[in-house]
């Protein structure tokens, strides 16, 4: 333990004024607004370090975040442990909206009467069944109703934890916030709410209006402002700035912040999505092989609905042979801890260049341990998995690797037991839900080998470091890329209110580090499946494409291809 006046920000990295002060404080509430590549999540691991390292958060006190998405609550959760440190790290609970509800109802399910009580091995799923099953929206009424009930179950939450993390607070819901609200207020527990309205994305699921300025009144919290943008280059960071102009005028970057050159940023403009699927395959071709860009830092963005917007796309990067993943075909498998955990694990096992998959697969394997044991726990497990590989190449020698490896999987997963994968995630505290994660992923590697029948090549589908990543700007939300494609800037795509669709477009924007590239249309193809209200002949978005224009490569506009 340190004394807070001697404490650095670990790792040596340097804060701006406000965030080591948000990292520093002591005594009052923070609500904390801050921009794309601001450095939000940092910021939030290093007050965990501060108020973990100095005592600031006593033990047996405990640090609770809430996030909105599970890979931010996972990414948040696997930052604080490399900037504290297992032991220090195990005192911080990184829980979606969700599974923190889930929790409570679990923890005191006793308390549920009537039409709303629960068996012990309830389950979730599409309906209500009494007793034996609720659905997902159910989770946070229910913790609610448990929380307004119980005297007992407001004090057990409220003594665990001296802080209390908000991570993209401008998503919250009212149910959400009256949860937070049931639980926190009127206590001593120091709650840092984080977010951006220029980010506000979740109007349309009941995002609230004017969450900031409402929490700050009702927790008597600091405002703060992180300005700085640590994410994109120079030029990306001008164009961001004119969208920010419209969004929230006093938010604006500084112009010294957003001087130079760097960075790139395109609009091309198809006459059919054929020809926008060859020239966009070609230039990632490019980038891939004559940048040497990772596939990983590579993401097309689309709107809405992946599997029809970058249809064209996908079928033109299967035949260029350059692996992508199509998140909404993952369903989100792929920020699963078991999921990943048995694609790494295949990879070790039957890869000879998967070095990256090996490491990921250690860090999973020994990070419950304790770091005495850390370096005997990766022995015993490089042990076990050299004479796994003995056996797979034997296999190999009489039969195909599938389905053959599922049974090295089940060998593997019953070695680590079932206290460690549950360990892995609160939502696999119910069997029934770790069970159905391990089928399904079992079910994704035997669709995935239906088109890809090199199983090492079908399961780069699942890794994020060898396959170029497909998904909705919504899904991208708290990533970063080198290059983003937001495919489909056309009327057709962004329409609704305009201001969602503005700040829908800021979010995928901002994703890019170094290139931004914009494609539109005239022609956009039906696909197959024949969707509802598909319109084939497009317009451009004049007014997004228009903040692109005068920082573009080419001075002429939307160039046409």
């Amino acid at each position: 333990m340190i004394r807070p006046a001697v404490w650095r920000p670990a790792d040596g990295l340097t804060l701006e004024p406000n965030a080591l002060r948000a990292a520093t404080e002591r005594e009052h509430c923070l609500v904390l607004t801050a921009g794309p590549g601001a450095g939000k999540t940092e910021m939030l691991a290093q007050r965990a370090d501060f108020l973990l390292r100095t005592g600031t958060c006593r033990y047996p006190k405990r640090i609770l975040a809430i996030s909105f998405k599970v890979d931010a609550s996972r990414n948040l959760k696997e930052r604080v442990r490399r900037r504290t440190g297992s032991d220090l790290s195990a005192r911080f609970d990184s829980y979606t909206f969700h599974a923190f509800a889930k929790r409570i109802i679990d923890r005191f399910r006793p308390i549920l009467t009537g039409n709303d009580a629960l068996d012990p091995d309830y389950i979730i799923g599409n309906s209500k069944v009494t007793r034996r099953q609720i659905k997902f929206s159910d989770l946070v009424p229910l913790a609610i109703q448990i929380l307004e009930t119980s005297q007992v179950a407001r004090n057990a939450v409220r003594k665990t934890y001296s802080d209390v993390f908000l991570d993209e607070f401008q998503d919250c819901t009212d149910k959400q916030y009256e949860l937070v609200k049931l639980v926190f207020q009127g206590t001593t527990i120091r709650l840092t709410a984080v977010g951006d309205t220029k980010q506000k994305i979740m109007a349309w699921a009941g995002a609230l209006e004017g969450i900031f300025s409402t929490f700050a009144a009702d927790f008597n919290a600091v405002p703060l402002n992180m300005y700085l943008n640590f994410r994109s280059k120079a030029r990306l960071l001008r164009m961001q700035n004119e969208i920010i102009r419209v969004l929230d005028p006093v938010s604006m970057m500084p112009d010294e912040q957003v001087a130079g050159n760097e960075g790139e940023i395109l609009a091309w403009g198809f006459d059919t999505s054929q020809l926008e699927a060859e020239h966009l395959v070609t230039q990632i071709a490019g980038w891939i092989n004559d940048e040497g860009v990772p596939h990983s830092e590579i993401a097309i963005l689309v709107r809405q609905q992946p599997d029809l917007y970058a249809d064209v796309l996908m079928a033109e990067l299967e035949k260029r042979g350059i692996p992508y993943r199509n998140e909404q075909q993952l369903q989100d498998l792929s920020v699963e801890p078991v999921a990943m955990l048995i694609v790494n694990y295949l990879l070790s096992l039957y890869g000879t260049r998967e070095p990256v998959a090996w490491l990921r697969l250690m860090n999973q394997l020994i990070q419950f341990a304790d770091e005495t044991e850390q370096a005997q726990t990766r022995q015993d497990w490089q042990k076990f998995i050299k004479l796994e590989r003995k056996q797979a190449e034997l296999f190999d020698l009489l039969d195909d690797r599938w389905p053959s490896g599922w049974s090295f999987v089940e060998n593997f997963l019953n070695r680590l037991g079932i206290s460690s994968l549950t360990a892995l995630s609160p939502d696999y505290e119910s069997a029934t839900r770790l069970n159905e994660v391990i089928q399904e992923t079992k079910t994704r590697i035997e669709e995935q080998l239906k088109i890809e029948p090199d199983l090492i090549k079908a399961l780069a589908k699942f890794s994020e470091d060898q396959a170029v990543r497909i998904l909705t700007i919504h899904k991208s939300k708290g990533l970063e890329f080198d290059s983003v494609i937001i495919l489909g800037v056309e009327n057709q795509t962004f329409w609704g209110n305009e201001a969602d669709q503005r700040c829908t477009f800021f979010v995928g924007m901002s994703r890019a580090k170094q290139r931004l590239v914009l494609t539109a249309c005239q022609t956009r193809r039906t696909p197959p499946c024949n969707p509802n209200r598909w319109s084939e002949q497009r317009t451009p978005h004049k007014e997004f494409l228009g903040y692109a224009l005068p920082f573009l490569e080419r001075e002429s506009g939307l160039v046409q291809k």
